[in-house]
């Protein structure tokens, strides 16, 4: 999607800004020194999807990268802002593993077991630890931009656009949590809601942006990317929900229909509840938990019940929009190719 030059000035961004992490826990103890070295694991690898939208972006209105000294740092800022979404969502759901290993609870939690902790002092330290470690790299993805060797008029504008994802994306996951434990199963547009505040801000629409501010584009054309942003972030979140349902362990990087043995009051969920199906639906989650089996029986409900198929709708209607807006808008050719790029990068990802 970038030109590897522009990758590797990522990469060495976001290494950099670990690397400052490190250096600074030796003088605070063995303990800050593994916590930066959970940091450091839990950013490492992953497609780095967020970066890539900014200097995508950055390319696609006629931004310079011989004139951008910046870009690379505001890229890598929108990778660190990603990992500590994770960590901390990885609190929120009691997850101890990520892609099959240990993630920073779970490293902290074997760290106390071998330090004779019980099993709840094993878990104390383990959020404590993950809780900590997203905290940091909030604070790090912050600083970054305010650091960054950009003009102070583009400076304000994208810490405005930082503000926005983080309170955007804490709604969304506050509203997600919420629903989730309340009796009653939401309207399906809360649920829609809550999905698209947890991800289309912070994944799609500010890195987006950021690459437009940072190439002086034209407030339509940072505007065209913001609405093209928003319907490409609840595209690329309603394909996770279906993968959490119906995708490959490799696809979830966690065990296959891991949404349903956790009960998830995903959108497809909210869409099976407005189904004669409902009550087949209802009686294969409860039991959902209890392996394979009952696990592929969920699935076989919900297909019957037709959520599958009209999520797979509503994915379809948010790429049209994409497509849309941006043959309809004032973006440059390659913005419209990056837009549809990015749509069919989407559509490619549905199990």
């Amino acid at each position: 999607m970038i030109p590897d030059a522009a990758r590797i000035a990522v990469d060495t961004a976001i290494d950099d800004a670990l690397a400052r992490l490190a250096d600074r826990a030796t003088t605070h103890g063995e303990s800050m020194s593994a916590l930066t070295a959970a940091v450091s694991n839990a950013t490492a690898g992953g497609k780095r999807l967020r970066p890539q939208l900014v200097v995508a972006s950055f390319l696609a209105v006629g931004g310079d990268l011989e004139r951008a000294p910046g870009l690379s740092s505001v890229a890598a800022a929108f990778e660190l802002l990603h990992s500590a979404f994770v960590i901390h969502d990885d609190v929120i759901d009691h997850d101890v593993t990520r892609r099959g290993v240990p993630n920073v609870a779970g490293r902290f939690r074997i760290r106390a077991k071998a330090q004779g902790a019980d099993a709840r002092g094993a878990a104390l330290l383990g959020d404590a630890a993950a809780i900590l470690a997203g905290d940091l790299l909030l604070h790090e993805a912050t600083r970054m931009v305010a650091l960054a060797d950009v003009p102070d008029t583009q400076r304000a504008r994208l810490l405005d656009l930082l503000d926005d994802a983080v309170f955007v994306s804490a709604a969304g996951e506050l509203a997600d949590v919420e629903n989730s434990v309340t009796p009653d199963l939401a309207e399906q547009a809360d649920i829609l809601a809550a999905t698209y505040n947890k991800t289309a801000v912070y994944s799609f629409t500010a890195p987006l942006c950021a690459g437009a501010i940072l190439a002086g584009a034209p407030s339509p054309w940072i505007a065209d990317l913001e609405r093209i942003g928003g319907s490409l972030g609840l595209a690329f979140q309603l394909v996770d929900d279906l993968i959490g349902a119906f995708g490959t362990a490799e696809q979830a990087g966690k065990d296959a229909g891991s949404d349903l043995r956790e009960s998830k009051r995903t959108p497809l969920i909210a869409l099976a509840r407005e189904s004669a199906q409902w009550p087949l639906v209802t009686s294969t989650l409860a039991v959902a938990h209890t392996g394979p089996i009952a696990v592929r029986q969920a699935q076989s409900a919900l297909e019957a019940s037709g959520a599958r198929e009209r999520l797979h709708q509503l994915i379809a209607e948010n790429l049209a929009d994409v497509r849309r807006r941006a043959s309809r808008s004032t973006l440059p050719p390659r913005a419209v190719t990056l837009a549809d790029t990015l749509a069919a990068a989407v559509e490619e990802r549905i199990p």
